[in-house]
């Protein structure tokens, strides 16, 4: 494994992080951010990053609670339904607002794109779960700094909230992918619906697919929703997406 940690300077503090690089070659490689879920970093988004590291790019897995949570983010093994766990993770959601999502990932393309193994101008993201909108808003932060951005079984992409996710649609210049799940209540099939009729009206290039079978949280390796099937296809999506779009 690539793998080093650093820290990364921020509008609201310093945010730890891991950075890999490909297992061969000297670079430079174009560079990604990938976003975790809402259990934060740990072996299973390591093994992710890396894994996208090894098609070729530089990849940065940076601790999105940072402001309220240092590494690892959570000390004992959570359950979802228990007590304990909900609320750690309510307490890890408070520690990242909606409007600091967009200058966080700005920060964190501006750091990929000072490294000399990274060849820019621009960098993707990939969000999963709850950083899926986290994705879709530093694309819209940032139009000139990022070229593709990515959602995997992301929660509250359309909204009626005067801050939905979807009404930056026209500052983004990047080209997106969106990979649904089934009978998802953080993002439902109507609001999957609203999201495609807006990407239909938006000039740019976009994808969005409900992966069949494939419940919330199922790309990611250790939870109990993990569809193997369906997270191959997720992960050869992204990487066409990002090869497409920065190579």
């Amino acid at each position: 494994m690539s793998e080093s940690k650093v820290e990364i300077r921020t509008p609201s503090g310093t945010a730890e992080a891991f950075l890999y690089t490909p297992s061969n070659g000297d670079g430079p490689w174009p560079a990604v951010m990938q976003l975790t879920d809402i259990m934060g970093i740990r072996g299973a988004f390591r093994q992710m990053a890396q894994r996208l590291a090894d098609q070729g790019y530089v990849v940065l897995l940076p601790n999105v609670f940072y402001r309220g949570a240092r590494l690892p983010v959570l000390d004992f093994t959570p359950a979802f339904g228990d007590e304990r766990t909900m609320k750690r993770l309510g307490e890890l959601r408070g520690f990242l607002a909606n409007d600091q999502m967009g200058p966080d990932g700005e920060a964190f393309a501006d750091y990929l794109l000072t490294l000399k193994q990274v060849k820019g101008p621009k960098v993707g993201v990939v969000g999963y779960c709850f950083t899926g909108s986290m994705a879709f808003r530093i694309a819209g932060a940032a139009p000139e700094k990022i070229a593709a951005a990515a959602s995997f079984h992301g929660g509250g992409l359309y909204t009626d909230q005067l801050d939905s996710p979807h009404l930056l649609l026209p500052r983004i210049t990047a080209r997106i992918c969106f990979g649904h799940a089934i009978e998802d209540r953080g993002m439902p099939a109507e609001a999957i619906a609203k999201l495609e009729t807006a990407l239909k009206a938006w000039p740019g290039r976009s994808e969005s697919e409900t992966y069949e079978g494939a419940r919330h949280g199922w790309c990611v390796p250790g939870r109990d929703v993990y569809n193997e099937k369906q997270a191959e296809r997720a992960f050869a999506k992204l990487v066409e997406l990002f090869d497409a779009s920065l190579n």
